[in-house]
């Protein structure tokens, strides 16, 4: 994309809604951290225009604050909600746009992040970079011969979460997923039964297991990923029932709206708890830093993050 000096590049998340998003708030104070002329919208894209959004330079919307904007004028931008796994399946199929992110892509079965370049581009899966450095950062777990883990949610995020810790050099032992969604657990093993092939060594890592297995599987577990929504509203339950936490279980929960039951029951029973929002900030750095080609200022990022979500720390849904 060709911009002359002083012209503000755009770059953005598309989703359906995204009024409510935070990702906004760290890139442009990572913009102007770095100095950089640019800024990031908000574009609420329905899933019949996503297909123009994506191969239509001419394709004409607004944001949310109702400017317009043409699809060749956005530089990069981030996919959410309901639209990464349409995407990808999009993107994969046109021969101007490269999977530079094939492992998470392919695994996944998602993309988050596109850098454009010209009529054409690149794609990535950043929550997996997200994801992996909440396990060496944020968690600091080290996996050991024969960990297991257990993965509550297998949608989006989850199948994430699902291919980083399946990755052959980790080490993970077993990798046990639940999802109290009979039909989303066939869609998520549909899926990674298709990946056996050029993938085979996740296929005796992966587990899918019932609801009645949860408390027998979770003692012999060293790692909880909660990758459902089940924790974003005040008034949710804990994932697994508070008698199963046990002290040598580092636990993880996608949800950074608010501290959730799990956060907070967990944080007194087992070794490490945290929430979401630092794999938020993880995704959102690496993502910056392949549109910019310069290193995220992360720490910045980290601090308006912060600030924003005490903002509204209850306006979040």
């Amino acid at each position: 994309m060709h911009m002359a000096a002083d012209e503000k590049a755009i770059y953005g998340l598309i989703g359906y809604p995204v009024k409510h998003s935070l990702s906004g708030v760290m890139h442009n104070a990572a913009f102007k951290a770095l100095g950089i002329n640019a800024e990031y919208r908000l574009f609420e894209v329905e899933p019949s225009d996503l297909e123009d959004f994506l191969l239509d330079p001419a394709y004409k919307f607004k944001d949310i604050r109702g400017d317009i904007f043409y699809a060749k004028d956005i530089a990069g931008f981030n996919i959410t909600i309901p639209h990464k796994i349409r995407a990808r399946e999009i993107l994969s199929k046109n021969d101007f746009f490269s999977n530079d992110n094939p492992y998470y892509v392919e695994l996944s079965g998602a993309i988050n992040t596109v850098k454009r370049n010209g009529n054409g581009g690149a794609y990535w899966n950043t929550d997996s970079y997200g994801f992996e450095s909440v396990l060496k950062d944020t968690l600091k777990f080290k996996p050991q011969n024969n960990d297991n883990a257990l993965v509550i949610g297998c949608g989006g995020v989850g199948r994430i979460i699902i291919s980083v810790l399946s990755r052959k050099d980790l080490g993970m032992n077993k990798i046990y997923i639940y999802d109290k969604s009979k039909d989303a657990e066939i869609d998520a093993e549909n899926h990674f039964f298709r990946c056996f092939l050029k993938y085979p060594h996740i296929k005796g890592k992966l587990e899918f297991i019932t609801e009645d297995r949860v408390a027998e599987v979770i003692k012999r577990c060293r790692l909880l990923v909660n990758a459902s929504p089940l924790g974003m509203r005040r008034d949710d339950e804990c994932p697994v029932p508070e008698d199963l936490l046990h002290k040598g279980l580092f636990v993880y929960d996608v949800v950074y709206n608010r501290e959730t039951k799990l956060v907070r029951k967990s944080r007194i029973k087992c070794a490490v708890s945290s929430g979401g929002l630092s794999m938020l900030l993880y995704q959102g750095a690496y993502a910056f830093s392949l549109w910019v080609n310069k290193p995220a200022p992360v720490a910045v990022m980290k601090d308006a993050l912060g600030k924003e979500l005490h903002k509204r720390v209850d306006g979040i849904r």
